[in-house]
């Protein structure tokens, strides 16, 4: 039988919310125990939001005593909280085991709750209008530091709203990250924990070709953004450099086969630069562009970033792409800004903002 190794006063046990049913049964095994315990473990973390052994009082107390040997149950501590004055988008900071810091963002709409969380600190991407290029990639992180933000965000939230939907848009290049992002997904998605159903999961990538093929071999079935924002290659190649490595006929071939087999619209995000991609030729092509695919256009008004001189453009301008856009385009929404005055909103987080 394999035995758990034995742990040295420099390491401890992983993290609980890094591993699967599966391996977390693994581990288990290696006290003897048998798996379907872990079934049990994970209803009282995931259902029953317990986060001590103790309470879980359908295990034999020595697995409860022994339980540290196995993983741990401690979550990321969370260094600020910062909400609007509407109190529907809060800002969460959490404090990594190293000292990092990653942000996610809880949005409520009157339809929705709604997790954005972050796959990376940082990101090495600089992507010229987003605040959290101008960081650059510090690290990627794990699996359960991934899951961890949404384990903090429903708590604060007392896992009022079951049915939340999660959005992979924070800091950091999901993709670039992939086998955590994977992995979290997983986990989040097991029936035995949180259940979070595949159409309630949406990834954003800025256009990692192989690794949006590599997606669609998961059979995840989750949905994907791409962050498009240009639709030439000469000013994409500046406002989304990896664009350079895999061009707009590449990515949106891959968008297409993404779409095609995991049965979902693609969503192509468009932030709207004043005076740089909101013209009516732009919104010509973009409109082109989604009918050429199963998908959706979500429009994103620019939130400024401060020591950035891109500007957001009027409302006039943004009803008037829209508008160019609706007879032409399979379906087009407009994005409402939500924690712009927290430094919360799409392309704000990095660390520039209060709570940071």
């Amino acid at each position: 039988m394999t035995r758990l190794p034995i742990l040295t006063p420099d390491s401890s046990p992983p993290s609980f919310y890094g591993l699967s049913r599966s391996t977390l049964g693994e581990r288990l095994g290696g006290l003897g125990v048998p798996p379907y315990r872990a079934d049990q473990i994970y209803t009282w973390v995931y259902r029953k939001h317990h986060r001590d052994a103790a309470g879980m009082t359908n295990l034999p107390s020595g697995l409860r005593e022994r339980l540290t040997e196995v993983c741990g149950l401690s979550l990321p501590r969370v260094a600020s909280v910062n909400s609007t004055s509407d109190d529907l988008t809060h800002k969460f900071v959490l404090e990594l085991h190293d000292g990092a810091r990653v942000e996610s963002v809880s949005m409520r709409t009157a339809r929705r709750l709604t997790f954005c969380i972050s796959s990376q600190v940082g990101c090495a991407l600089k992507c010229p209008f987003c605040a959290t290029g101008l960081m650059g990639l510090q690290r990627n992180l794990q699996a359960d530091e991934i899951v961890a933000q949404v384990i903090a965000m429903g708590d604060f939230h007392a896992w009022r709203d079951d049915r939340f939907n999660l959005v992979f848009m924070g800091m950091g290049e999901p993709l670039a990250n992939y086998r955590a992002v994977v992995d979290a997904i997983r986990i989040l998605h097991d029936p035995r924990g949180l259940n979070l159903g595949a159409r309630r999961i949406t990834v954003s990538t800025s256009g990692l070709v192989p690794q949006i093929h590599a997606f669609a071999d998961e059979h995840l079935a989750v949905g994907l953004a791409v962050s498009l924002h240009a639709t030439t290659d000469q000013l994409r190649d500046q406002l989304v450099p990896v664009n350079r490595r895999w061009p707009l006929a590449e990515l949106l071939a891959a968008a297409r086969e993404y779409g095609r087999r995991s049965g979902r619209r693609v969503t192509l995000e468009y932030t709207l630069l004043g005076g740089v991609n909101d013209g009516p030729e732009d919104a010509d092509r973009l409109g082109r562009i989604a009918r050429d695919l199963p998908s959706k256009i979500n429009l994103i008004p620019y939130n400024p970033v401060p020591g950035l001189s891109w500007k957001r453009p009027s409302a006039a301008d943004v009803d008037a792409f829209a508008q160019r856009l609706y007879p032409h385009a399979p379906a087009v929404t407009v994005r409402k800004t939500l924690g712009g005055e927290i430094w919360a909103a799409c392309g704000q987080l990095g660390g520039l903002g209060p709570g940071a």
